[in-house]
């Protein structure tokens, strides 16, 4: 083996400490400029370096390790392949490839990939997790699936947990086990673990001061979206085929848009919420989230019709089942799209308009945005008070702060004002229900790309509130709703996913599916 020059050493050998010391403006000047710069690992590829200082900002330091072996090739003159062992102080070893290259200013690397230590648990996406940790059914529709299961269903011999380590350890083990995990494992899926929450499933941003943030699986350095955040990271990782969790203002979609998944929000009150935490009531349904269409449509065809019957022989076919082959974009949605998504929405409008047998598409208005928003959050404060409100007096402090504070204003909703909110719901209700007799919605299912775990709050809470004016429209009328991951949209920490959302009239869930199939066909 040719032996390291000793200009190459001392950059590697200064590289390497900056990235023990989390040395954010060394690891910049050390990675070559330019938009072809590379960098992956497990959690996927970023191409330039702008991106990558943006992902290195996001991670932070990596854990105490040292160096064990280096292996040197010269490539040319001024090109060098280094290949390098370490070994963690905390246990396990990585491995590091980097490609060098001299330039004028001395060796920078252009290319690099990394596989880190192995990690039998990620605590941020899992509460506890087997292979499998309940096996289902040997045979049956939904065979060779594992689900990760939100923290907020009951299994029989477990605790709920809520996303929160005080309720979980005040908590006592379930007698039984909720009848939408136990539908699922009679239909053949076993039960990979359970997938954490945000606390009390109250947030969509996907962050859980508790536990830490799952990863993003689509986006790496990106919010995961919540409050169904462990489940949709498992699917999105690779670890589930499917995530059993729940919708409330965009619990499905928010994280099936963040992560590039199928995620599907039922008809309200179509699948029992027996032994599912509440949050509130008048609003939270169950939901899908799976990698692709066919998938979801296995599940949605057992799990909604009891008996998987309902035929799929029509996927293709001129009305995909009993929905109209006629599509609404609600113009109001679209003043809260970030515009590279606007851009990214309008040109597939474009495209599905002419396309071969292109179906009806028309603008409609579902009314501000804002007489949807409003109500709802006043009825949810109050119904999520209402649900949790003396154990959180009972346990003082045990919330993180972005939730307490939610609790604290849901504390202060009084009774009228519940009430002049549910009569302000009932007409937007019939609003949407009956745009959706003969015609399917289709918007953007949030304004944009997943934000940076970095990013600013107040810009986090800004995109929190323009995404629930998004999705509450839906959550409103209690119909269902599938995300479907169509658009890629720039972002700064490279190309992302933005969901496509359909909405459909009440009991339409599989012919939904079906429908969405269809659009990814195209």
């Amino acid at each position: 083996m040719s032996e390291i020059p000793a200009d190459l050493r001392a950059a590697f050998d200064r590289y390497e400490r900056a990235i023990l010391d989390n040395d954010l403006a060394v690891l910049d000047e050390m990675f070559a400029p330019g938009d072809e710069t590379l960098r992956g690992d497990a959690a996927g590829l970023l191409v330039g370096h702008d991106v990558i200082s943006a992902f290195r900002g996001v991670r932070g330091g990596v854990a105490p390790r040292t160096i064990q072996r280096i292996e040197y090739r010269p490539l040319a003159d001024d090109l060098a392949l280094l290949v390098s062992v370490s070994r963690f102080t905390g246990g396990g070893t990585g491995l590091q490839t980097q490609l060098w290259r001299r330039g004028e200013t001395g060796w920078v690397i252009e290319a690099a990939h990394v596989t880190g230590k192995a990690q039998a648990l990620d605590r941020s996406v899992w509460r506890t997790v087997g292979d499998p940790l309940w096996q289902g059914a040997w045979e049956g529709p939904l065979e060779g699936l594992n689900v990760a299961v939100k923290d907020l269903f009951a299994i029989k011999g477990y605790r709920i947990g809520a996303g929160n380590p005080t309720f979980l350890e005040t908590a006592r083990p379930e007698s039984t086990t909720a009848p939408a995990v136990a539908d699922l494992l009679r239909g053949g899926a076993s039960l990979r673990g359970i997938a954490r929450t945000d606390e009390f499933a109250y947030s969509i941003a996907g962050d859980n001061a508790h536990y830490g943030t799952p990863p993003n699986g689509a986006l790496p350095g990106a919010l995961p979206g919540g409050s169904s955040s462990g489940p949709a990271s498992a699917v999105a990782t690779g670890q589930a085929e499917v995530g059993l969790a729940t919708d409330t203002a965009g619990s499905v979609r928010v994280p099936a848009s963040y992560q590039g998944l199928w995620g599907l929000r039922t008809t309200h009150n179509l699948v029992p919420r027996q032994g599912m935490l509440p949050l509130a009531q008048s609003f939270d349904t169950i939901g899908w989230l799976t990698r692709d269409g066919n998938t979801l449509q296995r599940v949605v065809d057992w799990c909604l019709s009891y008996d998987g019957s309902e035929s799929t022989e029509s996927v293709f076919g001129e009305s995909a089942g009993d929905l109209p082959w006629r599509f609404a974009v609600p113009e109001e949605v679209l003043t809260h799209v970030e515009p590279d998504t606007r851009a990214a929405f309008d040109a597939y409008v474009e495209r599905l308009a002419a396309s071969e047998n292109a179906p009806e598409i028309e603008t409609v208005s579902i009314g501000d945005l804002d007489e949807y928003f409003e109500p709802f959050r006043t009825v949810q404060a109050a119904e999520a008070w209402r649900n949790n409100r003396d154990w959180l007096r009972a346990h003082p402090g045990s919330t993180g702060a972005a939730v307490a504070e939610r609790f604290r204003i849901a504390s202060e909703v009084t009774a009228e004002a519940e009430r002049v909110a549910r009569q302000a719901l009932e007409p937007l209700r019939e609003r949407v229900q009956s745009l959706l007799q003969s015609a399917v919605l289709l918007l953007p299912t949030v304004p944009g790309p997943a934000p940076m775990r970095t990013s600013d709050p107040a810009k986090v809470d800004a995109v929190r509130q323009a995404t629930l004016r998004m999705t509450t429209p839906a959550a409103v009328a209690g119909t269902p709703a599938l995300s479907i991951p169509l658009l890629t949209v720039r972002s700064q920490l490279g190309p992302a996913p933005v969901g496509v959302c359909l909405v459909s009239r009440s009991g339409t869930d599989i012919a939904l599916v079906r429908l969405g199939r269809r659009l990814a066909a195209l």
